[in-house]
């Protein structure tokens, strides 16, 4: 089984591009010459030095001995949190950067929840000297001050958005609306495998070099391919990277980690897969959380960066053909993972993270298993959150 698009844009039903009349050209564009351009072998061969020289890549498969003792299995993680900005987000924006600067664009919007993929982006257009505008929720703002102050300092204007549930969601609607106002000399560099046709795609494609890597990675380690991989998923771009080369590989169990929030029946949750059903959200057909009129539902979770309605057309379509196993992580069992790995490892994740960390106490693991966890982003930024939390009087016992 493979993920690959269709002409039209489609993996099975989900997917398309659903978008205002004043897109189309920027869309229709995008469509017809993006995959020319990245697979350019000059194109590439810058790609490979940023990524290299610029980002940080490889990054390491890391053998958790104590993790490992814990669960009694084999546990090695992918260190995504050591990268340049610290996490994945930027395998994208410098491919999509690369993508912009060919296609003659002079200004950068995205969009950010916990603030990684606009600091990514922010770095990005520092870097090559474009003019960069970020949009993000007030709610995650607050929550995320940190990150707010690394993409000012790097020269991108960071604009707050006060509707709706002022988180990722509202931000993406004002990045969109912004797209539709300045469509000639703007690129939208979407931070996820979300979006109309071209970007689930495209954005999967820049993020493949962490299942490319493992691969690798495995082979070194005598050979043997991982028996399960496992990443946290919002809109799903660390998950769809960590899966990309594996969808074909019945032997690898793909784990996906939603958040729960405050639990599946509580009404704040951001667990699409168990909650959602189909329709259009951001210019694709997917799965996201609605109302009983068909209105998208306000999600929840404590990591800004999992608190989305929905998840990518490709995650949609390898849940309804049951390729890959979603799962959810409570907001409480996501703080005891960060808690867990920062004592046995030496390693705060990001909240984020903590969600595929923490799903290791609910899986079915053997000593014979070889289990990979995407550690998709360092924790400075949750820092606030894990000092509040911690300081509730959650159990110092893990």
């Amino acid at each position: 089984m493979k993920v690959e698009v269709s002409e039209r844009g489609f993996f099975g039903e989900f997917g398309g591009a659903y978008v205002p009349e004043m897109l189309y050209p920027n869309v229709k564009e995008l469509q017809q010459r993006y995959r020319a351009v990245i697979d350019e072998v000059g194109f590439q061969r810058e790609l490979r030095e940023l990524l290299h020289d610029y980002a940080g890549r490889p990054t390491p498969l890391f053998k958790a001995r104590k993790l490992s003792a814990r669960y009694n299995t084999e546990i090695l993680l992918k260190r995504e949190d050591l990268l340049h900005t610290g996490s994945h987000k930027i395998n994208n924006t410098l491919g999509q950067i690369l993508l912009a600067k060919r296609l003659g664009r002079t200004r950068i919007i995205a969009e950010t929840g916990a603030g990684q993929h606009g600091v990514a982006t922010a770095t990005v257009c520092a870097l090559m000297g474009l003019h960069c505008v970020v949009y993000m929720g007030e709610v995650d703002m607050a929550r995320q001050a940190l990150n707010v102050a690394r993409m000012r300092l790097l020269g991108a204007e960071v604009r707050g958005v006060s509707s709706g549930s002022k988180t990722l969601k509202d931000a993406t609607n004002e990045a969109m609306r912004d797209w539709i106002a300045n469509p000639h000399d703007t690129h939208y560099i979407i931070g996820s495998v979300v979006g109309p046709h071209p970007f689930p795609d495209m954005v999967a494609r820049f993020q493949s070099v962490i299942s490319a890597e493992i691969a690798q990675q495995c082979e070194e380690r005598g050979g043997r391919r991982p028996t399960h991989v496992i990443a946290c998923v919002g809109g799903g771009s660390n998950a769809m990277g960590a899966f990309y080369h594996f969808v074909d590989d019945e032997r690898v169990k793909l784990i996906g980690v939603e958040a729960a929030g405050c639990g599946l029946a509580s009404g704040r949750s951001a667990a699409t897969t168990a909650l959602g059903k189909s329709g259009i959200l951001h210019g694709s057909r997917t799965l996201f959380m609605q109302t009983s009129d068909g209105q998208v539902e306000e999600a929840h979770s404590i990591s800004a960066g999992l608190d989305y309605p929905g998840i990518g057309p490709q995650h949609a379509y390898l849940h309804v053909s049951g390729r890959v196993s979603y799962v959810s992580v409570t907001d409480q069992e996501s703080l005891m993972g960060a808690r867990i790995l920062a004592r046995d490892e030496g390693i705060i994740p990001a909240l984020e993270s903590a969600h595929a960390i923490a799903y290791l106490s609910q899986a079915e693991l053997t000593p014979e298993d070889r289990v990979v966890v995407i550690v998709s982003g360092r924790g400075d930024k949750d820092m606030e959150t894990y000092i509040k939390s911690f300081g509730e009087g959650i159990s110092d016992e893990i």
